[in-house]
């Protein structure tokens, strides 16, 4: 057992804090990892801000980014997320979580590396497809196939997103034991 699991959670918080310092902590994954969730939870339990980078794209926009995809394709939009995403890692700390092809995007994830610490949100694709298939949002998986889609862009993004600095396993469990997991990777990285 690691030193940073063995800890309370208030003493969790305060070490993963410490370890952050004034960089973000940028969450990415893939679509239904739960980068959103358990970003804002993390925010809270560090108690430092929060910020959705698709939130953001869709408020400087004012377009959804199906909208966005729709109207100006991926290349367009990917554009728009890196400029906003470079204008959020301006200031921190703060908790960023980003659109699932923030990372793969050279450009954002040269940003990340350089500006934040980011965590990884890992998940199956059983996981990911009980996720995403409840709604009709994601602009990547109006396809004849979306599960088959799915498992495509895993097997394209997960070695990009292995880059992340940590990685934490999101699965079917309390969202609250995904947020521990993730205070005590931060925690533990400053410890070493």
């Amino acid at each position: 057992m690691s030193t940073a699991a063995a800890l309370s959670l208030p003493d969790l918080c305060r070490q993963a804090r410490e370890a952050i310092g004034t960089r973000n902590l940028v969450f990415v994954g893939l679509m239904g990892a739960g980068k959103s969730v358990i970003g804002r939870m993390t925010a809270s339990a560090l108690q430092i801000p929060f910020i959705d980078s698709d939130a953001e794209i869709e408020r400087v926009s004012r377009m959804t980014i199906a909208e966005l995809f729709e109207t100006y394709g991926e290349t367009e939009f990917r554009s728009l997320e890196a400029r906003v995403i470079r204008r959020l890692l301006k200031t921190g700390p703060r908790v960023l979580s980003t659109g699932g092809g923030a990372f793969v995007n050279g450009e954002s994830r040269t940003l990340i590396k350089e500006r934040a610490l980011s965590v990884w949100l890992e998940a199956d694709l059983e996981v990911l497809w009980e996720r995403v298939s409840k709604r009709d949002n994601r602009p990547l998986l109006k396809t004849p196939d979306p599960r088959g889609t799915l498992q495509t862009l895993m097997t394209a993004r997960y070695p990009i997103y292995a880059e992340a600095d940590i990685t934490v396993r999101s699965r079917a469990v309390r969202k609250e034991t995904i947020v521990e997991e993730t205070l005590a990777a931060i925690a533990g990285r400053g410890c070493q």
